[in-house]
């Protein structure tokens, strides 16, 4: 019975792993509180239907095996920055200030091992860019 009522629930009102990870940018550390999208429905799911996203959130898409990979922005209601980030956890492309709701693909370009989307800004807020390193459990020591 709890299964079923489980099933039931719509995927944003499930519980997802929620962790820490650090990006090692040129100005010092930033720290982020993720969620992790790691099954094709959480992934499929992401951050649409959310309202908001504090400067310190975000969601961090786990591919597993690198893959090339595109996102949209449909039923996404504020704009995010995505981070592609390769096998070692290095940071291969910002797409800054993605559109909520638009259609339009967004793709990696290259085989990716996850992807990370912060609130819209945030990169340049915070100082990310490419080449920056991504800790967290999912990449090897560098």
């Amino acid at each position: 019975m709890a299964l079923l009522i489980a099933l039931m629930l719509p995927l944003e009102a499930r519980a997802l792993a929620v962790r820490q990870l650090e990006i090692e940018t040129k100005t010092g550390p930033r720290h982020f509180t993720v969620e992790i999208a790691d099954t094709d429905a959480t992934r499929a799911y992401g951050l649409m239907q959310r309202t908001e996203l504090p400067a310190d959130r975000g969601m961090l898409f786990d591919f597993i095996e690198p893959q090339p990979v595109a996102f949209w922005m449909k039923d996404t209601l504020i704009p995010l920055d995505m981070l592609f980030i390769d096998k070692r956890g290095l940071i291969l492309r910002i797409h800054k200030q993605a559109v909520p709701e638009s259609e339009t693909p967004i793709p990696s370009g290259f085989p990716v091992r996850a992807v990370l989307e912060i609130g819209g800004g945030q990169s340049d807020r915070q100082g990310i860019a490419v080449g920056d390193r991504v800790r967290d459990p999912i990449f090897p020591a560098p």
